[in-house]
């Protein structure tokens, strides 16, 4: 089962590094990894999805996520109410025939065109993982030429 944590540590060279370190020391997976400055430049904000089959093994990840000197606070957002979210930008071919079934699926998806050339365009969603699915499966008829996507965000409520 994927797991969304959130991590709040100290702005400093190398701890991403150490975080990273903790994972893949213990052979656990990153499936997402997201970092930010927070308002404070002092302080970073890391969203990390961490693919665990037992309880027991993500409860040995907090625990050792909080023995790391830098780390502020951990989040599981396991169990706790929260918003979550993804940014994909996704480039597509089409022919003016296909304009209008594109400009359907935008808006179905709340998606929105944020370059154009000819027949190609570059295309930005934000919506949860699920949504996102859901909006490359039905982009995946006009032929994807190239994809990149964000990590989860999350944020409790």
């Amino acid at each position: 089962m994927r797991h969304t944590i959130s991590v709040l540590v100290e702005n400093k060279f190398g701890v991403l590094a150490r975080v990273a370190g903790l994972f893949s020391a213990r052979g656990y997976n990153i499936a997402s990894l997201a970092v930010s400055e927070t308002f404070d430049p002092t302080v970073s904000y890391m969203t990390i999805v961490v693919e665990v089959a037992d309880e027991k093994i993500l409860e040995q990840i907090k625990k050792q996520l909080n023995k790391l000197i830098d780390v502020i606070t951990v989040t599981d957002f396991t169990k706790k109410e929260h918003v979550d979210r993804e940014l994909v930008l996704v480039k597509v071919n089409y022919s003016p025939k296909e304009k209008q079934k594109l400009q359907g699926a935008l808006e179905r998806y709340l998606a929105r065109i944020v370059y154009h050339k000819q027949d190609t365009a570059i295309i930005e969603a934000v919506g949860d993982q699920h949504q996102i699915k859901e909006f490359l499966q039905e982009l995946s008829s006009f032929g994807i030429k190239e994809l990149v996507r964000t990590g989860r965000l999350a944020m409790p409520y």
